[in-house]
Order: C-alpha cells, then structure tokens, then sequence
C-alpha cells in the first residue's frame, strides 16, 4: 500500500515538472518571437484620385511570318549534278536553282533527232512515189504516223531535260540547304527551302469584345519590337472566324518589307490602336489593385485609416487599370506600404 503511493506521489511530482517546464519554454519563445502591434500606424504611400481622359494607344503583340514558303523538290529522279545557291542567297523567280544529271536523256533526244530526221526525208520520197502510183498510200500514212510519234517522244524527252534543272518558283531568299553534290533527287523529297519576306504576314489574337475594332482592308501601324522606330503600314486580309484555346480571335495583316528586308520571318511584333475619348474615368496604377481578378480590392485612407473597398474594372493597359465603379475623385487609396496592412489598419501617410 505504502509503495502505490509512493508511485502516485512520484507520478504526480513528474506531470508537475513537465508542465512547469513546457510553461517556461512557452514563455521563452513567445519573448523570442516579434509580436506585431496591431496599434501602429503602417507607414503607406497614397494618391488622391481625380478623373482624367484615357488616351493611350492599345498594342496587340504578334509575329512576322513570311508571305511564301516552300520546300523545294525535283520532279523527275536523278543525281545532282550542281547546287547553285546557298542558304542567304536570294534568288529570281524561274532562277536556276540546282542541276540533275541528264547526260543519258541528252543522247536519248539525239536518237529521236536522228529518226525524225529520216523519216522525214522518208516521208518527203513517198509523198513523190505516191502521187506518181509508185508506192501504196498507206505506206506514205505509216511513216507520217512514225514521224509523228517521234516528235512526240522528242517533245517528251526535251520536257524531261527541262525538269533536271530545277528553278525558284518565286522570288526570295535561300533558307534551307537540305542536299548537296552527288546525292540523289527523287520526287517529294525536299532539296531547298525558298522564303519570301517582301511581304510578311502578320497575326495578333484578340479578345472577342474588341475583334469589332478590326476590318478588313483597313491599315493600321505596325512595329516591329528590335526596330520600333520602323513604322510599317499593315491592312487586315483576315479575321478569325472561330476563338482559339485562349478564347481569342485571329486577325491578320498583310505588310509590305523594307527595301532592306529588315523584318524577318519569326520576329515578334505589335499593332497599334488609338483609343482616344473625352470621357473622363477614374484611373489607377495596376500595383495598388489587392484581392483577386473576380472581385478586386483597393484601400482607401478614411479618417486616419486603411479600408478595404470593393471595385470593379473595366480594362487594364500598361500598368494601369480603368476603374468603372466603386471609387470616385477626391477618395485617396494606398499605393505602396502594403506589408502587414489590413483592413481597419492605422496608417501614416509618406509622400
């Protein structure tokens, strides 16, 4: 009996220790740890609001891609013989690009050349026979038959020669070199790549509320961004007809190069939209906007302290956002001394 109390009183004597221990250890960390006073004026930065006019120009960023390209191929098979371009070449429509191997076609055409040539003295001396009844007509029909075949088969052997020399299909710049001397052309298989950037095509997505601003045929400015001080004139040849994944639509600009063919395919870009108005709207900086895209939020400074407003946008560009309800002129809202603000806040304002 003597000893279970013993054990109680020890037990006891143990739970008081570690509680009395834990209590000093909370005490310690809670000195430790930096305890914010709720109290203190957070020192922020305001501005007071004023309507004023939105005249910005709107910019819808893009790509330059080139008016034509294609991949070059032979139409018949054969060796190459001669690549006469290199990629950065620019080149001619009808240009002689590369040469095939057409030795064995040149002395195939010699053949027929030399048939032709004897049935046409054939032809010329039955002609004579057969109007002197010397010969049947239709020994004279046969040979004109042969003769003509013959210059069938010469007709078909000169458009086969022709096809060994492979020509530019329109004027513009080498920008693939894929074969070289000695290897083997066949049809479909890609020899050279032709880009033409006389004119480049130029595409922008644009939201489906502002697609109206786009019409067809209409010039609007065009930078491109490492020459901004470039201006190239685009008109729209297209406007998308179905939204993308982004739930944008296409719009397509049609834009003549500089002489120097500066703009190359694959350079970023934007086209510029005026959006002048003599309605004032209240406007703020994009930074001082606090909550989420569905509701934002501002502080406002009311009688020494921050409040938290609901407000509503109507659109954003650069670094600010048009505000259409929620504040008015003359409210001051928080700009910057947003570390530890919350709403009811006292704060101190800094210029």
């Amino acid at each position: 009996m003597k000893k279970t109390i013993i054990y109680i009183v020890l037990a006891l004597a143990l739970i008081a220790i570690v509680v009395i221990r834990l209590k000093g250890n909370k005490e310690t960390t809670e000195n430790r740890v930096y305890q914010y006073n709720k109290e203190v004026a957070i020192n922020v930065q305001t501005l007071t609001l004023k309507p004023e006019s939105v005249n910005n120009d709107i910019s819808y960023p893009g790509t330059f891609e080139p008016n034509k390209e294609t991949k070059v191929s032979a139409d018949i098979q054969g060796k190459i013989n001669l690549v006469l371009v290199d990629i950065g070449s620019i080149v001619k429509k009808g240009e002689a690009l590369i040469q095939l191997d057409n030795s064995l076609m040149k002395l195939q055409l010699q053949t027929v050349e030399i048939q032709i040539e004897g049935l046409e003295a054939d032809v010329n001396r039955y002609t004579v026979l057969a109007k002197a009844d010397a010969i049947q007509g239709v020994q004279l029909e046969k040979t004109e038959l042969a003769l003509k075949s013959a210059h069938v088969q010469k007709a078909t052997l000169m458009e086969q020669i022709n096809k060994t020399t492979i020509m530019a299909p329109f004027s513009g710049i080498v920008t693939a070199k894929l074969t070289e001397e000695g290897a083997f052309a066949a049809p479909g298989i890609p020899l050279l790549q032709i880009t033409d950037i006389s004119y480049l095509k130029f595409t922008v997505n644009v939201p489906e509320n502002e697609l109206s601003q786009f019409k067809l045929n209409q010039i609007y400015t065009l930078t491109a961004d490492v020459y901004p001080e470039t201006v190239l004139p685009g008109k729209v040849i297209m406007t998308g007809s179905k939204a993308n994944m982004g739930n944008s639509f296409s719009v397509q600009f049609s834009v003549k190069n500089t002489t120097d063919l500066k703009i190359k395919s694959g350079m970023f870009g934007s086209v510029q939209l005026k959006k002048d108005s003599d309605e004032k709207h209240i406007i703020i900086p994009a930074s001082s906007v606090v909550g989420t895209n569905i509701q934002p939020q501002v502080y406002i400074v009311n009688n020494g302290k921050a409040i938290l407003k609901n407000i509503t946008i109507s659109t954003r560009f650069q670094n600010k956002a048009v505000v259409s309800g929620g504040l008015t002129g003359g409210e001051v809202i928080i700009t910057n001394g947003f570390i530890n603000l919350f709403d009811g806040a006292n704060v101190s304002v800094s210029n």
